[in-house]
């Protein structure tokens, strides 16, 4: 398992090994042992360019996911692949600290939901797909942040 960070921002402080340590287990529980993934921390500006580009949404945004290969889900036997690329995760600090202040948590939480969530997007999971794979996604999260 190989999580790479690269914090693109400045302002906010991240606790890159506490990170791993917490993509590293959240991967073990999903029996993604052998998977790699990159988490890029950015700002308002840098989310709302990327937002835009890839999903042509003109504004920030709290998490994007971008899968390493597009016909990858959770219904596929990849699974026991001895070394696969998950993809990137994009989070933004900026909105992350300010959503933990309006949900009454701390930052740390905040940032565990998020990756999480882009950690999801990766092996299939999409909420934007209904009402039924929204459920699914969401009992998914809370299972994995429940055993982390």
């Amino acid at each position: 398992m190989k999580v790479y960070i690269k914090n693109q921002q400045r302002l906010i402080k991240v606790n890159q090994q506490r990170i791993t340590r917490l993509l590293t287990k959240a991967l073990r529980l999903l029996g993604l042992h052998r998977a790699e993934l990159s988490i890029f921390f950015v700002n308002d500006i840098r989310m709302r360019i990327l937002n835009s580009e890839y999903r042509g949404v003109d504004k920030t945004t709290d998490v994007l996911s971008f899968p390493q290969s597009a016909d990858f889900s959770i219904h596929e036997s990849r699974f026991t692949v001895h070394e696969f690329v998950l993809g990137d995760i994009v989070i933004n600090l900026h909105k992350a600290n300010r959503q933990a202040t309006e949900y009454g948590t701390t930052l740390n939480d905040e940032l565990k939901r998020l990756l999480i969530h882009g950690l999801l997007h990766l092996i299939g999971y999409d909420h934007e797909m209904g009402k039924y794979a929204e459920r699914k996604m969401q009992k998914k999260t809370n299972e994995v942040l429940k055993q982390l």
